[in-house]
Order: C-alpha cells, then sequence, then structure tokens
C-alpha cells in the first residue's frame, strides 16, 4: 500500500499539488494541503510523484 503524505509544518499553501493531481490532494479551508485518497492507485501514485517533486517546500513524500 503507497500513500501520500503531506508534513504540515513545511506546507505553505502554494497548492501545485492540487492542481497536478486533484485524485490525490485538495486543499482545506485554509489553504493548505490534504490528502484525499487512503491508497494510491497506479495512476494516482504517478500524479502524486509529480505533485511531489513540483513541490517548492518538499512538503510531500510516499510512503510503501
Amino acid at each position: 500500500m503507497t500513500r501520500a503524505v503531506i508534513d504540515t509544518s513545511k506546507c505553505v499553501g502554494h497548492g501545485q499539488c492540487a492542481m497536478m493531481a486533484p485524485d490525490v490532494f485538495d486543499l482545506d479551508a485554509g489553504g493548505y494541503a490534504e490528502t484525499v485518497v487512503a491508497e494510491l492507485t497506479g495512476d494516482q501514485r504517478r500524479d502524486a510523484e509529480t505533485a511531489a517533486m513540483a513541490c517548492p517546500e518538499q512538503a510531500i513524500r510516499l510512503e510503501d
């Protein structure tokens, strides 16, 4: 099982992850990223990896 984890102490709300992987990430009421799925499928994993690499704060990691 692979999941996406957001380090909330690093996230500053750029929102790139939610734009790049909307099936995996969304923004909460405060504008910060949150993960919306517990387990990533193949396509979601690929999109989450892309979003993690694009995160300016490097606040996203994937865990197996």
